[in-house]
């Protein structure tokens, strides 16, 4: 039977329920449960103040001023009980961490290394045992490393300001009259690891066989699946007689390498303008939520020649195959991590529960 808004001494029963529930209460859970049943919706002093609107005009002030005061009772004591509840919350937390400063402890505390850099450690091992070369270049990179080397159009998507970090100078594409583009050079944070491939084809030549794991920026958010500083690792063979056989074979022995002797790859066809043909690189993934499946873990291809030629390389004596991944996504889909904000915000229990523990310096 619902309370009257007129029921004094009902009013005054629920008030003295709701403040032996808070009362009652021994920690945030059993608070909260408790003030649902007695402020929530579905609550008796609540379901009494929607009746209000059926009594007369001469009874509504007396039942608004029962059921106003019955509410800042409740309020009150749920206030009180929060934070006796919140203090001994506290006190339980200092006890638990409470450190013993007479305990004798090494002078070198015990850390933990970073699973990225464990990762890409791994992965620098692999290509070096197939007999590749580790290449590394600038993050602060011109932007014909970083575009124009690479076959990016000076009007291309990808170099517009919210896409890259431009540090020395904006690109601004204009048409003039007759018609063509012109761009203001300027600086960036590297968009992709492949600067360092047309670094690398300019100083060594071919052939050339690298991988080049390493840090790059894009003006994403940081959110679940996005962060603007990651991880990626690329690959590229110049040689003569490359094909996508031999790309095919190189993803399918990293792949092997990275998630097991099952793991296997698959080429959709796609468009970058650094290869052609290009390909979107599908892994299968038999711990995939919901079960085996195929999920995307990078691109690749063909060099596009226009690239080749930008290095000083004959395309017609010599091809490229190329490909690229997130190393964070590596990482992710290895150990199953579904957030990669836990990645980045530095506390050691995230690197701990990898193994990679070790002595600071």
């Amino acid at each position: 039977m619902d309370l009257s808004p007129l029921d004094e001494a009902g009013i005054a029963q629920v008030v003295a329920a709701a403040k032996e529930a808070f009362l009652q209460a021994n920690d945030l859970a059993e608070l909260k449960a408790a003030k649902l049943a007695h402020s929530g919706d579905n609550a008796p002093i609540t379901k009494a103040n929607m009746l209000i609107r059926g009594l007369s005009a001469a009874e509504k002030p007396l039942a608004g001023k029962l059921l106003g005061n019955a509410r800042k009772e409740i309020q009150a004591s749920l206030a009180e009980a929060t934070l006796r509840i919140e203090a001994l919350v506290e006190e339980k937390m200092l006890a638990e961490e409470k450190v013993d400063l007479t305990q004798p402890t090494a002078r070198t505390p015990q850390g933990a290394r970073h699973p990225l850099n464990v990762l890409m450690e791994d992965i620098s091992d692999f290509f070096t045992s197939m007999g590749w070369d580790i290449a590394d270049g600038p993050e602060l990179e011109h932007e014909w490393f970083n575009f124009d080397a690479l076959n990016f159009g000076p009007d291309h998507p990808a170099r517009q300001m919210q896409d890259t970090f431009y540090i020395d100078g904006v690109e601004r594409v204009v048409a003039d009259g007759s018609g063509e583009f012109n761009a203001q050079p300027g600086l960036v944070l590297r968009t992709h690891t492949s600067p360092v491939q047309s670094r690398m084809m300019l100083e060594r030549g071919v052939p050339l066989y690298i991988a080049c794991p390493g840090k790059v920026y894009r003006t994403d958010a940081l959110d679940a699946t996005h962060t603007p500083v990651f991880h990626q690792v690329e690959g590229l063979a110049v040689d003569k007689g490359l094909t996508m056989e031999h790309l095919k074979g190189t993803l399918d022995h990293f792949a092997k390498a990275m998630f097991g002797p099952d793991a296997k790859t698959r080429l959709r066809p796609s468009y970058f303008p650094f290869t052609e043909p290009s390909a979107e690189m599908d892994l299968w993934f038999p711990q995939k939520k919901g079960g085996p499946g195929w999920i995307e873990w990078g691109g690749c291809g063909v060099v596009n020649p226009e690239v080749l030629r930008n290095a000083g390389i004959d395309p017609d004596q010599y091809t490229g195959i190329a490909f690229g991944m997130g190393i964070e996504r590596t990482l992710m889909l290895r150990h199953g991590i579904a957030d990669m904000r836990d990645m980045v915000e530095g506390d050691q229990r995230f690197s701990l529960q990898f193994g990679t523990t070790g002595r600071g310096n």
